[in-house]
């Protein structure tokens, strides 16, 4: 039997960003593209002559379960981190020969509340059944406006700039763990801890679009980031290779929520490199960090100082109570591991 060649095989989850990075090199874009395909960036920007639009596509591949609100809030996420305002949304549905029509039912269902929370407006997509998904797979496409004509990029982390996270970690990750994992968790977990897992969704929730309406409409911010797969681990190392700068990050003094601690406990996974959708990562000034922390603290959000932005030589770091873990490359996600 031939020995399989790893260097040959792609992992599961994000592809290499070198990988991408070396076709992204290759492309050639004209002055309609503001911001174009580059690591760390969470949409593009274009320029169609008075306006600039943000667009985005992301699917959902770790769970098929409350698909339509994931799908709206993670592609409307990424619209707001880059200063903009979601508006228009499509959404392709690719399904297995076997699925049950109730999936459509409920897929519909919570993404039109989604749509209607979030004030944006289905206008198109696919659906198709296929033998070549085993499980649902959807893909959103998102469009939206910026507020000014100033994308907010995360190649603009200066040194000497402190890092903010919104809420905590890890709600998507959690969520999802919950979803997939429920059956065998009603004889590990506490039913009340159950309970507050299944509406992670929406409280605390995965949308950030408001927390970043309200970071971009009250400070000069230089990054915003929604947190995604791999997590904060990921999400640091991200807008460090975009900036080309250092980033340092003091893991006690990052917020994790307690459910996630126990699921992450249970099952032996990193929450720094869980999916993160719902924490937004801010890179800021400390004078702005400061004003941030009061407005945040009069909406009742909890806004934390995680780290700072140092030389590129120190790179990108978690900073233990016993040692440094270093970063070098974006992170796979935990859930990897554990499905």
């Amino acid at each position: 039997m031939m020995k399989r060649d790893a260097d040959s095989y792609l992992e599961p989850g994000k592809v290499d960003p070198e990988i991408l990075q070396k076709f992204f090199s290759l492309l050639s874009l004209d002055d309609s593209v503001i911001v174009g395909p580059g690591i760390g960036e969470d949409a593009a920007v274009i320029n169609i002559g008075k306006r600039h639009i943000v667009v985005k596509t992301d699917p959902i591949t770790f769970t098929s379960q409350n698909a339509g609100w994931y799908v709206t809030n993670i592609n409307a996420n990424d619209i707001a981190c880059m200063g903009g305002i979601p508006r228009w949304f499509l959404v392709s549905i690719l399904l297995p020969p076997d699925e049950k029509k109730a999936f459509l039912d409920k897929f519909f269902s919570s993404l039109k509340r989604s749509c209607e929370k979030l004030g944006i407006n289905l206008v198109g997509g696919h659906t198709e059944v296929t033998s070549s998904v085993k499980r649902p797979v959807v893909i959103g496409h998102m469009i939206g406006q910026l507020e000014s004509n100033k994308p907010v990029s995360n190649k603009d982390a200066k040194i000497g700039d402190v890092v903010l996270l919104t809420k905590g970690l890890a709600i998507e990750g959690t969520h999802v763990i919950y979803q997939e994992k429920k059956k065998e968790l009603k004889d590990k977990v506490p039913s009340q801890i159950l309970h507050r897992i299944e509406n992670f969704i929406e409280n605390p929730g995965i949308s950030v679009v408001e927390d970043a309406k309200l970071v971009f409409r009250n400070a000069d911010v230089h990054c915003l980031h929604d947190l995604t797969e791999g997590g904060l681990m990921a999400g640091i190392w991200e807008i460090a290779t975009a900036s080309r700068v250092g980033i340092q990050i003091e893991e006690e003094k990052v917020p994790v929520f307690k459910e996630t601690e126990l699921l992450c406990r249970l099952y032996n996974l990193n929450p720094l490199a869980l999916l993160a959708s719902g924490a937004l990562l801010v890179v800021t000034t400390p004078v702005n960090a400061k004003k941030l922390k009061s407005i945040f603290d009069k909406k009742g959000i909890l806004l934390t100082k995680i780290g700072k932005v140092v030389e590129p030589e120190k790179g990108v770091s978690i900073l233990t109570k016993n040692r440094k873990i270093h970063i070098f490359t974006s992170v796979k996600d935990e859930l990897t591991k554990l499905f």
